[in-house]
C-alpha cells in the first residue's frame, strides 16, 4: 500500500474534524452547552452522532479481524452491539432523560439521595471511559503503523489531539456536529471498498465453502467446512456471555448514555434510538464481509497476529495497483474517523464527570471541564502504549463486560424497582465492578491462561452480571429504611411523559 495516499487521507480526516469543530465553536457559549449542548440536538442528528461515537475501533477494524481470527461465531459481537440499543429503548432511553441528569453520577445521586454513590458512580464512569479509550488509541497507532511505519504512540497522539482541540473551544455542541459527519464517512469508507471487493471476489469464482477450504490451506483445518465450529474451548458459555455483556453493556457505556441527555424530551429520545438501531443495523452488515473475504485473500494475517488490519489491508492485497492504493486510503480514512469520534465523546462523558466530582464544586464551569478533558485523554493513552498487544476488540469487549456488571443494574433496578436503597446500590456496584475489574487486570497484564479460568476471565459478564443484579437486590431488600425520602416523587418524575398534565383538580374562575 502507498502510504503517502494513506496519510493524506488521514490528515484530511483530521482537517475535516477541525473544521467542522471550528463551525460549532460560535454555538458553544453556556456550561450546559459544554456538557449538553444545551439539551437541543434533535433525533436525526443526534442518532448520527451516537452512531459516529458508538461505532469505534472496535467495530471498525475489530470486528473484521475477529472474523478473520475466530469465524462466525465471533458475529454476536455486533450483534450484541446492535440488539443493546433495543435493550436501551426499551428499559432506560425516556426516563432516563426524565431524570434531568446530566451525567450518570447525577442520575445515581438523584434517584438514591446518596453522596456516596455518587462518588462511586464516578469512579466507574472514568475507569470505564479510560478502559474504552485506550483501545481507541491502540487502533489509530495500529492504522498509522500499517500505513506509514510510525511508531504505535504517533497515532494515538495525533488523535487525541485533534479531540482535546475540539472538546477545548467547543464541547458537545461542536463533537454532535463531527460524529455526525463520521458515521457518514465510515460507512462510505467501508461500503464503497467493499463494492469493489465483491467484484474481485465473483471474478475469481471464489463463491464456495470448498474454495475457501482451498485457498486458506496455510491455516489450521478448514475454517468454512463447519462455518459454526467455534474457536473457543467452552463454546456456549463464551456465546452467553458475550450476548450478556453486549445486550446489557450498552446502557452502561457513559459516552452512549451522555448524548441521551441532549435530546429536548424523552419522546425524541426514544425517536432518536430507534433511528439509531437504523444505522447500526446497516453499518454492522460490512466488517463481517472483510472479515470473510480476508480468509480467502490474506490468510498470512493470521499467522502474523495482525488481524486486526484487515480492513486496512485487504483492498491493496485483492485489487492492486492505483485502485488498491485509494480504496485502502479510503478504509483508513474511516478508521481515523471511528477513533476521532469514539474518543470524543469519551472524552466529553469522562471530562464532564472529572470536573463535576473530583474537582470539586469550587472549580466547576468550562475551564474546570477543559483541564479534565486533558486528563481525560492523557491517562488512556500512556495505558495504550504501556498494554501494547491486547487486541482493540478484547479491550472494547472488556469495557462491555464492567458496564454491564455495574451501570446496567443500577440503572434498570434504580429505573424499574422502587426498593433500591443506597447500600444495595454501593453493594452492587463494588461487587460487579470488583469482579469484572479482574479480569481487566488480568488482561492488561496478558497472563496466559487455560480451560474455564481462561473463559471466565476472559468473558466475565455471564456471572458477574448476576452478582452484581443479586447482590443489589439482597442488600436492599435488607435495609429497607435506607429507602430515599422522595423515591415515590423520582419514580412518578421518570415515568411520567412530559406532554402529560397533572390534575390539578378545579381551578377558580
Amino acid at each position: 500500500m502507498s502510504s503517502s495516499y494513506a496519510i493524506t487521507a488521514v490528515l484530511l480526516v483530521s482537517i475535516a474534524t477541525l473544521a467542522i469543530g471550528a463551525y460549532g465553536w460560535r454555538f458553544s457559549r453556556t456550561t450546559s452547552d459544554f456538557f449538553v449542548a444545551s439539551r437541543s440536538v434533535r433525533p436525526a442528528l443526534n442518532a448520527s452522532a451516537i452512531g459516529g461515537e458508538y461505532l469505534s475501533a472496535a467495530s471498525f477494524l475489530g470486528v473484521a479481524g475477529l472474523v478473520l481470527a475466530f469465524g462466525t461465531d465471533m458475529l454476536w459481537y455486533p450483534v450484541g452491539w446492535t440488539a443493546g440499543y433495543l435493550m436501551l429503548l426499551v428499559l432506560v432511553a425516556a426516563p432516563l432523560r426524565r431524570s434531568g441528569a446530566y451525567t450518570l453520577p447525577d442520575f445515581a445521586e438523584d434517584r438514591l439521595e446518596s453522596l456516596a454513590v455518587r462518588r462511586l458512580s464516578s469512579l466507574l464512569v472514568v475507569g470505564i471511559g479510560w478502559l474504552y479509550l485506550m483501545p481507541q488509541f491502540q487502533g489509530a497507532g495500529l492504522s498509522l503503523g500499517t500505513v506509514a511505519g510510525t511508531e504505535p504512540w504517533v497515532g494515538g497522539l495525533l488523535v487525541g489531539a485533534v479531540v482535546l482541540v475540539n472538546v477545548f473551544f467547543g464541547g458537545m455542541r461542536s463533537i454532535t456536529l463531527v460524529q455526525a459527519f463520521q458515521y457518514w464517512l465510515k460507512l462510505t469508507a467501508l461500503l464503497v471498498p467493499v463494492m469493489f471487493l465483491l467484484v474481485v471476489w465473483t471474478g475469481d469464482g471464489a463463491t464456495s465453502p470448498a474454495d475457501a477450504g482451498t485457498m486458506t490451506a496455510g491455516m489450521t483445518g478448514d475454517v468454512w467446512a463447519s462455518p459454526l465450529a467455534s474457536a473457543s474451548d467452552h463454546a456456549l458459555y463464551t456465546t452467553y456471555s458475550i450476548i450478556v455483556a453486549t445486550f446489557l453493556g450498552t446502557m452502561g457505556l457513559p459516552h452512549v448514555v451522555v448524548r441521551f441527555y441532549t435530546n429536548p424530551d424523552g419522546r425524541a429520545a426514544r425517536r432518536t434510538t430507534l433511528v439509531v438501531l437504523g444505522l447500526l443495523g446497516i453499518f454492522y452488515i460490512l466488517p463481517p464481509v472483510y472479515g470473510a473475504l480476508g480468509r480467502l485473500y490474506a490468510p498470512e494475517l493470521i499467522a502474523s497476529g495482525r488481524t486486526d488490519t484487515v480492513v486496512l489491508e485487504l483492498p491493496a492485497l485483492m485489487v492492486g495497483g492505483l485502485g488498491g492504493d485509494l480504496l485502502s486510503a479510503l478504509t483508513t480514512a474511516g478508521a481515523f474517523a471511528a477513533f476521532l469520534s469514539t474518543s470524543s465523546g469519551l472524552t466529553i462523558a469522562v471530562a464532564g464527570v472529572v470536573s463535576q466530582d473530583v474537582m470539586g464544586r469550587r472549580f466547576r464551569g468550562v475551564r474546570s471541564f477543559q483541564a479534565a478533558a486533558v486528563v481525560a485523554v492523557v491517562v488512556p493513552l500512556l495505558l495504550a502504549i504501556a498494554a501494547d498487544g491486547v487486541g482493540v476488540a478484547r479491550a472494547v469487549g472488556l469495557a462491555f463486560a464492567v458496564a454491564a456488571s455495574t451501570f446496567c443494574p443500577l440503572l434498570v433496578l434504580g429505573i424499574w424497582w422502587r426498593k433500591l436503597t443506597d447500600a444495595g446500590a454501593i453493594a452492587g456496584l463494588l461487587v460487579g465492578g470488583g469482579l469484572s475489574g479482574l479480569a481487566v487486570v488480568d488482561t492488561l497484564l496478558q497472563r496466559a491462561h487455560e480451560g474455564w479460568t481462561a473463559a471466565l476471565l476472559t468473558q466475565p459478564a455471564a456471572w458477574t452480571v448476576p452478582a452484581a443484579f443479586l447482590t443489589m437486590v439482597v442488600v436492599s431488600l435488607a435495609t429497607p429504611r435506607r429507602l430515599p425520602a422522595n423515591v415515590s416523587r423520582t419514580m412518578v418524575r421518570l415515568h411520567t411523559p412530559e406532554a402529560v398534565q397533572l390534575d390539578r383538580g378545579p381551578q377558580p374562575l
